[in-house]
């Protein structure tokens, strides 16, 4: 405000003009506490409109891919229950070879091949016993002679899915296991190793799908990480640039202060031209 104008008290402009900055200053500081306090650059829209929407798309891609993470976290754990069963299976196979391999023995008797019989048919039984059990969430994951496939959405587009064939194991599949003679028993021998043949290519399936799992899993991941540091740049408050910048505020509303007060006095000097 030039000297001339002190003389006239009408309009003072130069206390109008610091109370101006001063509103302004203010409205920077709130701006800046609401920022520091819930830790984002963009509180509302009109803080950046273009910005605002870009940080949306990518916080939707974002849940997009952990939800994906889950689904693939899921898929595992459903793999993991059909190799279980198979192991389990496998294992009674095992012992099925065992028994077919002593029963082809000339030197036992028949009673003897009897028991044998026996406690392979209930191995039998306990392999078709173990198929039933294998579910999830009351979907049946071992078919029998019947594959199982499974879909899996393990990504953040509509496309994104993966499918898993399991192949089913029963008695029906291991054939049939007889050896009340010897030559029964050497026959069932090539049976029993076929069968285990079929479910050991049914189990390193299910590896397989396994490891293509964990991939998608490791790249999800790091998706995630990547996807969620760009939503952040755009959207999260730097803390350390807020503060320095309400550091400024802060003395620039001093100096405001300062100065809507001398402004105000300033109209004073008016009566010194009456004395």
């Amino acid at each position: 405000m030039a000297f001339g104008e002190l003389t006239r008290i009408g309009s003072n402009l130069g206390a109008a003009q610091s109370l101006r900055s001063l509103k302004l200053i203010n409205g920077r500081i709130g701006e800046i506490q609401s920022r520091l306090s819930t830790g984002k650059r963009i509180v509302r829209v009109q803080d950046d409109t273009a910005g605002y929407q870009i940080a949306k798309g990518l916080e939707s891609r974002v849940r997009g891919l952990k939800q994906a993470f889950d689904n693939v976290g899921t898929a595992k754990n459903v793999l993991n229950v059909s190799e279980s069963n198979h192991e389990a299976q496998m294992s009674l196979l095992l012992s099925i070879k065992d028994k077919v391999s002593q029963a082809s023995d000339e030197a036992l008797t028949s009673t003897q091949t009897s028991a044998i019989q026996n406690q392979i048919d209930a191995m039998l039984t306990e392999i078709d016993d173990l198929k039933d059990s294998a579910q999830w969430q009351g979907t049946a994951l071992n078919g029998g002679a019947s594959p199982i496939s499974l879909t899996f959405h393990v990504g953040d587009g509509a496309d994104d899915n993966f499918t898993v064939t399991l192949n089913g194991f029963d008695s029906s599949t291991v054939g049939n296991i007889e050896v009340s003679t010897t030559a029964s028993a050497l026959v069932a021998i090539g049976t029993v190793e076929t069968a285990i043949d079929t479910l050991a290519s049914s189990i390193q399936a299910v590896g397989n799908y396994q490891i293509r799992l964990g991939s998608k899993e490791g790249m999800l991941s790091d998706s995630i990480m990547n996807t969620e540091a760009a939503r952040s740049r755009i959207e999260d408050a730097d803390f350390a640039i807020e503060q320095m910048e309400a550091l400024k505020l802060q003395v620039m509303q001093q100096t405001s202060m300062t100065a809507f007060t001398q402004a105000n006095s300033a109209p004073q000097l008016v009566l010194s031209l009456f004395r």
